[in-house]
């Protein structure tokens, strides 16, 4: 893809010679008479490089330096100044400029400067890239045998650029999987571009997806980029995609088929280089096959699917989880009493992952001036698995009784009916078949 060079010039023949020898140079060029028109241009467009003139007719270029710099911190910037103006031209390179060169320009000169200056905008966002994944969170993945196969995958996922589907409960942690591919991949150093699909619907999803044009509807007052171009050489991070209408469906997948899209309001075709991760904790097919989801958009977006198993279906992992989730909070020193550690392997966790740690952060917030998290920390868990932990706080329940007793009780209360027990306990009726053979 071309680099796009944002001109902000006055003058009509300088501008016309930049173009002629820069477009002939491998460029696409964006050209802006006045500070107004390159801050719609800003708002509107994937901007690489500018080159700014300081004098304007609508004021200092100086002081668009820091309007460029909000937009993208590591936008590389190139001042264009008189002979005469010198102090205006260190000042802005005090303020973020990059270089600066004098009038008249040598075309040729120009060239090898932008060049420069592009490989030092790409060191830049490597470098910002890296800080961002020194400071990150690394996602938990534990040795129960389902997640390490979702490990590999992940790896695999983040090594291509294919589209990846992320499925499972709400709170499994799809958002953070979905992330951490990210940071995994060559595409690292540019944005991961979060939207949540089911809190927009139709044209309001559009608009965040697509972006729209000034005047495009009633309250459209300016440009808007949408987050396909936010995303460009980035990622793409589609939450509960199976919430997404049909008719953003098909909007989405001309997209995918063509490489391309419209602002809304929009004439203009535009492109945008992203990659593409998707999370839904529907049954897709069974979306497709009621009508909900586009067949054709299920292709599209499932090339690699990683289903995220429930925190119910890996209990051994809980207690490492337990302490990963304390570090994450700023208590690594946080230390669970046995009877403490038998509530929480008692539990089913319906919300998951998420909710174990908001569990976890609650216990914290009772407990300030501790070390050691007691039942009375937990609360609202007590009372729903006070069955579960009888046994005598100096022995500590191992998963596998934990998990019998409640299979037990479960099929107690359904007078032994596997099929609604199953229900229940959200799990197959393989898997519980399988469940109730291993206690054998």
């Amino acid at each position: 893809m071309k680099p796009n060079v944002l001109l902000i010039e006055d003058n009509d023949a300088t501008r016309f010679g930049f173009v002629r020898y820069f477009s002939k140079e491998g460029y696409e060029i964006i050209e802006a008479a006045c500070l107004a028109d390159a801050v719609a241009t800003l708002a509107a467009e994937r901007v690489d490089i500018i080159i700014l003139d300081i004098n304007l007719p609508d004021g200092n270029g100086i002081d668009f330096i820091d309007t460029a710099r909000v937009n993208d911190s590591c936008i590389p910037i190139i001042v264009i100044t008189g002979e005469g103006d010198i102090p205006l031209a260190v000042e802005a390179m005090k303020r973020g400029a990059d270089n600066f060169l004098t009038k008249p320009v040598d075309n040729a000169a120009l060239a090898v400067f932008m060049r420069k200056t592009l490989e030092i905008g790409v060191l830049k966002k490597q470098q910002s890239a890296r800080k961002r994944l020194e400071k990150r969170d690394d996602i938990f993945i534990g040795e129960s045998r389902s997640m390490q196969e979702i490990h590999e995958l992940a790896l695999a996922a983040a090594a291509s650029d294919i589209p990846v589907l992320i499925t499972g409960e709400t709170g499994t942690g799809k958002g953070m999987l979905a992330r951490w591919i990210h940071q995994q991949s060559a595409r690292a150093a540019n944005e991961c571009v979060e939207l949540n699909c089911s809190g927009l619907r139709g044209e309001m999803l559009s608009r965040e997806i697509f972006g729209n044009i000034r005047g495009a509807f009633t309250s459209a007052d300016q440009d808007r980029k949408g987050l396909i171009d936010v995303a460009d050489r980035g990622t793409l991070f589609l939450d509960e995609i199976g919430d997404m209408s049909i008719d953003v469906q098909a909007q989405f997948l001309k997209v995918l088929e063509e490489k391309c899209y419209r602002r809304l309001g929009d004439v203009k075709l535009l492109k945008s280089n992203f990659r593409l991760i998707c999370a839904t904790h529907h049954d897709i097919t069974s979306l497709v096959k009621s009508g909900q989801f586009r067949q054709d958009l299920m292709y599209r977006i499932n090339m690699l699917t990683l289903h995220l198993p429930p925190l119910r279906e890996r209990m051994k992992d809980l207690p490492a989880l337990v302490a990963f989730l304390l570090k994450s909070l700023g208590s690594s020193d946080a230390v669970l009493s046995d009877d403490v550690m038998g509530i929480l392997l008692g539990y089913s966790w319906p919300g998951n992952i998420r909710e174990l740690r908001n569990v976890l952060e609650r216990a914290l917030l009772l407990n300030p001036h501790g070390t050691t998290l007691r039942p009375a920390h937990f609360s609202s868990l007590s009372s729903l698995t006070h069955h579960h932990v009888q046994a005598p706080a100096s022995h500590q329940r191992t998963v596998q009784e934990v998990e019998k007793d409640h299979i037990k009780s479960v099929l107690d209360q359904v007078g032994g009916n596997i099929e609604l027990a199953a229900k229940r306990l959200n799990l197959s009726r393989a898997t519980l078949y399988r469940r109730l053979k291993q206690e054998q």
